[in-house]
């Protein structure tokens, strides 16, 4: 596997007549729907849980709604998971981790998506139990059982702990190297 990392540098250093000839190499449409997105990540024999997150990220990239993702929001997100500022990817986590969009996220809902994010990377190294126990022990110190936006930002931000697990763990390089270079074989 390897660190994607520099890869995706150098990706997005290219000039961006190269990244949309790629992006329409991959939907000639100039639209990325759901369907096709999980045609390009490949993801015959995944979990329910693993398509419910990928619908999940779908949803959070196309941002305007339309069920498509467009090269904008494309290039959006891409930027968001490689440079944002550390609020903007909270706000970001948070949004997808809110499956049922009532603001608030519960241990449910971050199990699930920790869950099918393994489903996916196949990185299995710690039980999503014990991260979701671990966050909301340190950041839920109302002990209501649910994070608001507020307290998942100020939280995550005061326990470099945590930080660090999101980001390893909400890694979308793999996904991001899939969809801009194309499945390989």
């Amino acid at each position: 596997m390897g660190n994607h990392g520099s890869n995706l540098d150098d990706i997005l250093a290219e000039d961006m007549h190269h990244w949309y000839n790629k992006f329409m190499r991959e939907s000639p449409s100039g639209l990325i729907t759901l369907f096709e997105l999980k045609a390009i990540l490949a993801l015959k024999g995944m979990s329910e849980k693993a398509h419910s997150y990928v619908d999940q990220v779908f949803f959070t990239f196309d941002m305007d709604g339309d069920g498509y993702i467009d090269f904008v929001e494309y290039i959006a997100a891409i930027s968001l998971m490689l440079k944002g500022e550390i609020n903007q990817k909270l706000k970001w986590y948070f949004k997808l981790f809110d499956q049922d969009g009532n603001g608030k996220i519960d241990k449910e809902e971050l199990e699930t998506i920790f869950s099918a994010i393994q489903d996916i990377t196949r990185n299995r190294d710690t039980n999503p139990e014990d991260i979701v126990s671990l966050i909301f022990e340190r950041i839920d110190v109302k002990g209501e059982g649910e994070l608001t936006l507020e307290e998942f930002i100020e939280g995550a931000k005061d326990h470099e702990d945590i930080m660090d697990i999101l980001k390893n763990l909400m890694d979308l390089t793999p996904v991001l190297v899939i969809i801009v270079e194309g499945r390989s074989g």
